[in-house]
């Protein structure tokens, strides 16, 4: 918020034009009492006035003390230089130019200018403890860098050395090599030191230990470094990378992801770049390079003998490389060329059916994973002949397994429905009709099999959730799903069936009124799910069904207020969200939005709810269990449950199950956790912070939305440098700038001002990256806001803004009426803006005195409001005003002779006298 501003800090007399002697005086006390930057202004001013050459290489070499705090080294040693250039002997400027060399790694120089010090003055104990300690820290960089290339050779012998029997030593020297890969100088000497060959026969001594050291040591000279990854890639090849990919071991495996995930990053920045003339030959290369590795990738997905994990680990890769990451990027070739070559190979992990015989082996996650990288792929088609290329496709592969296959073909095919009807809708509805299809999943749902019952109630409950073919499903399959429900012996097919049934009895959503199943029965079904959610005895997968049961239920208020009284069921729901399992989590995401009715529910118009009426047509009606003191409630049981771990896990998961709209619905739910103040600091302190800020981020523009504003909301009534420390605070200021725009809410526009505010009044570095996220011009549109909170929010900004220098300096730009409007709005009747906006003038015209000139010039009423400031009642409104005029009393004789000509000294005479005020 901007306080009060600090009391006038300038001595001396108003009554006569101020000296480059009296600012250089200030300036020192300034100095001396830690305000550097209000220092710096006043040497500024000094040296505009000053002329003698021997007094303005003492303010040069002032300013550089000043720019040493203010960690501008550049700007210092320019400054310590001028004053060098004026006297050579001048043992305090040479002393602060070799420190500002020092920090901007000019060692040489810095010790050129120490060695100067020295000689000057031999005795001074200070300049010969900084000459040996720079001394030594150069001879350490000198042998560092010398003995670089035999530590190298030696590393490479200690790995390699097959009768190197101690441990330590070997992990201490794989160790070393990862460290030293890091840097960019440390990663080229062990490129020139033909450190490719060598990791590349750690690669092939099949020792999961070396292996994890070859890798890790590539990623580092691979990343950012387009050459240097293209010519590892030509000595390891593709094949080699892709067979460590898809081994056994789940660490190497996530190694060597990682190792191709760099590299694709390094080629694909070379295809951004817009290469000229002889690089274009890069480009074509970078483009051959990348789809050789998409190549093997997409083989390794369909090869029996790969990994379940390091299919997985391919899938995600796919995810992340091949579709473009913004609607902005207009080439959409690479997921043209991977539908056509791979896309009957991801089918291939989408349609297994676990254990049948001769199936791939997959995971829990990789048929979500199939799912979401073909949802990826159909989103990244730009026109309808590309879409139809991907229906025809997915239609023959379906028809490849339904027809001649028999009961194994078919369900496959049923099972490349799921997959699709889970990722691709378009495509999974498009299967769905193809003659047969749904006549096997209905006959299927009878089968006396329990994995081929399973795939086929798995499918009718994908092909339930959308409404074109529910009415199908309401009419054929509901009775058969209530048969299994109530007869079938096996608890997985059972769970199945509720949750087809779940879906189907949601159709009304939050609608009270339309409700699908007889009175009781919703709350039956949701009890069986709590049931068997907290039953530990079953697997995980089934226990997932209970959770994607729930989803669908607590639709009903009923069932959310039984669910957040059963602290069993939702703690076991929170554990789930944290297992292996990762496709549970957009059923928990959603179960937690119904719960915080964290949903959008726009009010009805009052108005169309009368002609509804008058015309007999539905009406949507609200649960009496839904009004706010029932889901503040809600929202309390689930914080003791533990609900914040719960969601900070689920962000963490680099999971292909964690979507755009998984990560808005767990920003929704954030967002309502953070409602009340009071549970803002619980949020926190169990890394609901932390988790806001990837969440703001990405995602989609909603979900980005509301985790920017529940950031918003905690930055208001916490302490930022506690609720974020660290860096952390700074990858905070552009998720709040977002707010600002013009197509967010009122209540959005706010709350990051009033965030923003808090930050601004934090630290210059700070204020610094608000300015570089291009906030002030947001910040002054918000200043002409109609909605008085708005404009007092956008005031009480651009006070704490008035710290940095760039920002004084745009209140003295030509043509603009930025300081006109400050200065009416210190005259305002609105009490709070007046303080804003008083304080903004008490702080500019301290920090930067030229703007007490230009006051006068930009209104007429410029002495009547600060008169009226004088006199107001409110002694913060005083107060501010004696700074006001103090500094323009100081700061140029026509001025001060104007307000001494006007009643000023009369009103200031009898404020001197009020002892209540000191």
């Amino acid at each position: 918020m901007a306080g009060p501003c600090t009391g006038a800090r300038v001595p001396a007399s108003a009554r006569q034009q101020v000296t480059a002697g009296q600012l250089r005086e200030r300036g020192n006390a300034l100095f001396q009492a830690g305000d550097h930057a209000a220092a710096l202004a006043a040497y500024t001013r000094a040296l505009s006035l000053c002329e003698v050459e021997p007094e303005r290489a003492v303010l040069h070499r002032n300013r550089a003390a000043c720019y040493l705090k203010l960690e501008d080294y550049a700007k210092a040693e320019a400054d310590a230089s001028k004053a060098i250039e004026a006297n050579g002997r001048d043992m305090k400027a040479l002393f602060r130019r070799s420190q500002a060399l020092q920090k901007l790694g000019r060692l040489d120089q810095a010790v050129s200018d120490l060695q100067r010090c020295v000689s000057l003055e031999p005795k001074n104990k200070a300049f010969q403890e900084a000459l040996r300690t720079l001394g030594s820290s150069m001879h350490e960089k000198m042998k560092t860098m010398s003995c670089t290339d035999s530590k190298v050779e030696q590393m490479f012998q200690i790995l390699l050395d097959p009768e190197e029997k101690d441990a330590d030593k070997k992990q201490k020297a794989a160790q070393n090599l990862i460290v030293l890969a890091r840097e960019e100088a440390g990663a080229e000497k062990i490129f020139q030191s033909d450190g490719v060959r060598l990791l590349t026969q750690l690669l092939d001594t099949a020792k999961a230990d070396l292996v994890l050291a070859a890798l890790r040591t590539l990623v580092g000279l691979c990343s950012g470094h387009r050459s240097r990854t293209t010519a590892i890639l030509a000595e390891l090849g593709a094949p080699r990378l892709s067979a460590v990919l898809g081994v056994e071991h789940e660490q190497v495996s996530l190694a060597a992801c990682n190792l191709l995930h760099v590299m694709f990053d390094s080629l694909k920045e070379g295809l951004q770049k817009d290469f000229r003339g002889k690089e274009d030959a890069v480009v074509l290369v970078s483009s051959k390079d990348l789809k050789l590795l998409i190549k093997h990738l997409l083989e390794l997905l369909a090869l029996e003998g790969a990994s379940a994990h390091g299919r997985d680990n391919a899938l995600n890769l796919l995810i992340k490389v091949v579709p473009r990451r913004s609607p902005k990027e207009t080439n959409n070739s690479m997921s043209l060329w991977v539908i056509d070559q791979g896309l009957k190979k991801i089918l291939e992990v989408g349609s297994t059916v676990c254990d049948a015989p001769g199936s791939l082996p997959v995971t829990e996650n990789s048929r979500m994973s199939a799912s979401v990288l073909l949802s990826k792929l159909y989103d990244d088609l730009k026109c309808d002949a590309e879409r139809e290329n991907f229906h025809h496709l997915c239609e023959d592969y379906v028809r490849s397994w339904f027809e001649g296959h028999e009961l194994a073909g078919k369900l496959r095919a049923i099972q490349t429905v799921s997959c699709l009807l889970q990722g691709p809708l378009d495509a999974g509805n498009r299967v769905l009709e193809l003659e047969g299809i749904m006549d096997s999943v209905l006959s299927l749902c009878a089968s006396v099999c329990e994995a081929h019952q399973l795939v086929a109630v798995e499918a009718l409950i994908h092909a339930a959730d959308k409404a074109k073919r529910a009415s199908f499903i309401t009419a054929n399959g509901v009775g058969l799903l209530k048969e299994i429900y109530k007869h079938s012996e096996r608890d997985s097919i059972r769970i199945r069936a509720l949750v087809g049934l779940c879906k189907l009895g949601s159709a009304g959503g939050t609608d009270f009124s339309m409700k699908q199943f007889a009175e009781g029965s919703t709350m039956k079904l949701a009890k069986q799910c709590r049931k068997w959610l907290c039953n530990e005895m079953m697997d995980a997968g089934t226990r997932r069904w209970a959770v994607e049961g729930l989803a669908y239920l607590t639709f009903d208020a009923d069932v959310k207020e039984e669910f957040v009284e059963d602290k069993a069921a939702m703690q076991a729901m929170f554990h789930l969200a944290k297992s292996e399992d990762r496709s549970v989590l957009y059923a928990v995401a959603s179960t937690l939005v119904n719960c915080t009715n964290s949903y959008d529910h726009e009010e009805p118009d009052p108005q169309m709810l009368e002609l509804a009426k008058y015309a007999k047509q539905h009406i949507p009606e609200q649960h009496p269990k839904d009004k706010p003191d029932f889901v503040k409630r809600r929202v309390r049981k689930l914080l003791t449950a533990g609900v914040v771990s719960a969601l900070t896990c689920m962000v963490k998961s680099e999971n292909p199950a964690l979507t755009n709209s998984c990560r808005e619905l767990i920003s929704r739910v954030f967002l309502a956790l953070v409602e009340e103040a009071e549970d803002r600091g619980g949020v926190v302190a169990q890394g609901g912070g932390k988790a806001l800020i990837p969440l703001s981020l990405e995602g989609t523009e909603v979900g980005q939305t509301k985790a920017a504003q529940a950031l918003a909301k905690i930055t208001i009534t916490s302490n930022p440098e506690m609720a974020f420390p660290g860096e952390r605070i700074y990858e905070v200021v552009r998720p709040l700038v977002s707010l600002l725009h013009l197509q967010r809410t009122g209540l959005e526009n706010f709350e990051g001002l009033m965030a923003l505010t808090n930050l601004a009044g934090i630290s210059e570095r700070l204020r610094q990256k608000i300015l570089k996220e291009k906030a002030v011009p947001m910040i002054e549109g918000y200043m002409f806001e109609e909605h008085e909170l708005i404009r007092l929010a956008a005031t009480e900004c651009m006070c704490n803004m008035a710290m940095s220098k760039e920002v004084q300096e745009l209140f003295l730009a030509e043509g603009s009426d930025r300081l006109k409007l400050m200065v009416l709005y210190s005259g305002e009747e609105d009490e709070k803006l007046r303080r804003a906006a008083s304080g903004t003038l008490a702080m500019l015209t301290t920090l930067h005195p030229p703007i007490c000139k230009r006051i006068p010039q930009v209104t007429v009423h410029w002495l009547e409001i600060l008169q009226a400031l004088l006199l107001s009642p409110s002694a913060e409104l005083q107060h501010r005003g004696a700074v006001v005029v103090m500094n323009m009393m100081t700061a140029e004789r026509e001025v001060a002779e104007q307000l001494i000509a006007s009643e000023m000294l009369e009103i200031l005479s009898v404020l001197a006298k009020d002892k209540d005020k000191p």
